[in-house]
């Protein structure tokens, strides 16, 4: 299973990573303002975008060893969403691979749980699932809406990103399926009490998927670690966002 990647720009090395449903133009605004500065390897997850899609690939390590055979041998490793789970399990499975994690609007758990209260219901990914056998394109659309919802600077910014996404050919049916199972079973805090590489966690206020009280759990868990709320922001800060996004990313990996 080959994966899509593009680079762009020279200077220190960054693995960056989409979300769910997504590919790689989600990224676009931030190419040039970023390869100014760093070497950005931009990585299609498996069936979307332009990456290919192996059946028997359902599990989250499985998607991480294809994505860490295109990875940059040692970098940044910047995920949002999704993405984010897949950079937080590589600091265990490949430590030498990070020098430090940026998620953004990630969460070592997306599902909420007994212990885990600050997270999405799980009948509200089982209900993406079920729609997502119906009309797949209309569960991605509906699905984009609700993570800009609430954001005020992501209307002007729909438009773009939609034409952006719809350039690169449609996510793998079951891909997408497999993701949001993902999203449902996935818990990855075992993982980040081994974390020993800095990292830095971006939440919107406004987010309707990963909620911003989650906050207070992670500084419990990584209590080194830094953490900034966009306080006008959903699921998107680094679109909606974008400037001050782009300067918390440059001071954190300046101080790596």
């Amino acid at each position: 299973m080959q994966l899509y990647t593009e680079t762009f720009g020279q200077g220190r090395d960054l693995a960056v990573i989409h979300g769910w449903g997504m590919n790689s133009a989600v990224w676009e605004s931030l190419i040039e303002p970023l390869s100014q500065h760093y070497r950005l390897t931009l990585i299609d997850m498996p069936g979307h975008g332009r990456s290919e899609y192996d059946p028997g690939c359902t599990e989250l390590d499985q998607w991480l060893d294809a994505v860490l055979k295109v990875a940059p041998e040692r970098a940044v490793w910047i995920g949002w969403s999704l993405g984010s789970m897949l950079a937080q399990r590589a600091t265990v499975v490949a430590p030498e691979r990070v020098e430090g994690v940026v998620s953004i609007a990630g969460t070592p758990r997306f599902a909420q749980g007994e212990d885990w209260p600050n997270a999405m219901e799980p009948e509200t990914l089982c209900r993406f699932a079920a729609e997502l056998q119906a009309d797949h394109a209309q569960t991605l659309e509906r699905f984009l809406l609700l993570q800009a919802h609430g954001d005020a600077g992501m209307r002007k910014l729909l438009r773009p990103l939609r034409q952006g996404l719809a350039e690169r050919p449609e996510p793998n049916k079951l891909a997408l399926a497999v993701g949001l199972d993902l999203l449902l079973s996935v818990d990855l805090r075992a993982d980040l009490a081994k974390l020993r590489c800095p990292s830095m966690w971006l939440l919107g206020r406004r987010d309707l998927l990963v909620p911003v009280a989650v906050a207070g759990d992670l500084q419990g868990l990584l209590p080194e670690a830094a953490i900034h709320l966009f306080r006008h922001a959903a699921h998107l800060p680094m679109l909606s966002d974008q400037a001050r996004c782009l300067e918390l990313l440059q001071d954190f990996i300046g101080e790596i």
